[in-house]
């Protein structure tokens, strides 16, 4: 797959991913604090519905990044087809909630789409618990024999799906929808089969694919120990997460879901972390641009909005036109834009790139020093520590070449 094509297609994962988590948020909004009888249970608001949006927006806008630059890697590819799966699904609940409880009848239900819903989480969530961490981060398991957690994980997820897919009667998150293609009788006995076995599988490709990434923790030194810290914390967190939620669920009988998705949150931030720090998949320059200009532009916007708006009331007792408000805005915000570049150029490199950072500010301080300096002697330890400090190289050696006749 050439690089402009992947590139446009990760990217156009990432675009239907915020339309579809933008119309479920909206959704969120319109029906928030609607509660659901049984058989459904729990209650819409529009905070939890963006907090998910928000989660797979992240998951979705780093599987585009990662892909486009990296379209052999499936890494990209996983964080861009799960937060699709996600997103999808997301909508589908708000959907089937605003039409048969909130208001009812107001939309057509579509029981394809809810039965497709019905089993999409799979496909969305599983593959972060199981494959991210299997073949974090160069695209492939630590060793041979940790295959087979990868084999697990897509057994695991076929089963599931079959059985999600065909169970009859009511859909297991839809209840008061029945399965259009379920398929009863001894098929429905083999489905449910199906489904009780998956979940194991599940957990077991889980744990392997938590242990494989400590197995390559240990094993990995220098910056790939950093990269792989961040994400392994991250990974137990996420996994000791959905245990406790199935255990809860399964056997106390409480939901507790809430804590799954907060805790989901903890692998795009370690990734970030990974990339912006440690220069994971060589993406730092793009994103080190990306906070800078997305930040600045956002501000530039609020700042030109601003002084339009209070520009125009002081100048209504002058005059009517807008104009003029307009342009001393168009100037005020061009004359803005380099200083608030460099400032905050500086506020990311200093969060997120501080060694160059810190190396920029050494050699500032040496070239003001270096005016003032006479002593040839002095100014030679000078040069060489500020060399050890910004380089950082084994050795550091100095040759100053004799003037003629001396």
């Amino acid at each position: 797959m050439g690089h402009v094509r992947a590139a446009g297609l990760a990217w156009s994962a990432f675009g239907l991913t915020c339309v579809i988590a933008v119309v479920a948020t909206v959704f969120g909004f319109v029906d928030d604090g609607t509660r659901l009888p049984p058989p459904d249970s729990g209650e819409l608001s529009w905070s939890g519905s963006l907090s998910f949006a928000a989660m797979i927006v992240a998951f979705a806008a780093l599987g585009a990044l990662v892909a486009s630059r990296r379209p052999a890697n499936p890494i990209g590819w996983i964080l861009c087809v799960s937060p699709l799966c996600l997103a999808f699904t997301e909508l589908a609940r708000n959907w089937y909630v605003h039409t048969l409880i909130a208001e009812p009848g107001s939309l057509p239900l579509a029981s394809a789409f809810v039965w497709a819903a019905n089993w999409a989480w799979i496909p969305g969530f599983m593959p972060l618990l199981t494959l991210l961490l299997l073949l974090f981060p160069d695209g492939r398991p630590p060793s041979r024999r940790f295959r087979m957690v990868g084999w697990l994980a897509g057994a695991a997820m076929g089963l599931l799906i079959v059985g999600y897919a065909f169970a009859p009667g009511p859909l297991e998150d839809y209840p008061r929808v029945n399965n259009p293609i379920g398929l009863g009788g001894s098929a429905g006995d083999v489905l449910e089969f199906f489904q009780g076995v998956g979940f194991p599988l599940f957990a077991l490709a889980a744990i392997g694919s938590l242990a494989s990434l400590v197995v390559r923790f240990r094993r990995s030194h220098g910056v790939e120990r950093q990269q792989l810290k961040w994400m392994a914390a991250a990974a137990t967190l996420v996994v000791a997460a959905w245990l406790v939620n199935a255990f809860f669920d399964q056997v106390v009988g409480e939901d507790i879901s809430v804590i799954l998705p907060l805790a989901l949150l903890a692998l795009p931030a370690a990734a970030a972390i990974a990339i912006l720090r440690y220069r994971l998949y060589d993406l730092g320059l793009v994103v080190n641009r990306t906070l800078v200009y997305g930040a600045l532009s956002a501000t530039l916007a609020g700042a030109y909005i601003g002084i339009v708006l209070l520009l125009q009331l002081a100048l209504e007792p002058l005059t009517s036109d807008s104009g003029l408000a307009i342009a001393g805005s168009t100037l005020a915000v061009a004359a803005l834009f380099r200083p608030l570049r460099g400032r905050f150029q500086e506020l990311v490199d200093r969060r997120f790139y501080r060694r160059r950072y810190d190396a920029a500010r050494t050699v500032e301080g040496f070239s003001a020093r270096l005016r003032d300096e006479v002593e040839l002697d002095a100014l030679s330890v000078e040069l060489r520590e500020v060399v050890r400090e910004t380089v950082q190289p084994a050795h550091v050696s100095l040759w100053l070449r004799p003037e003629a006749g001396r």
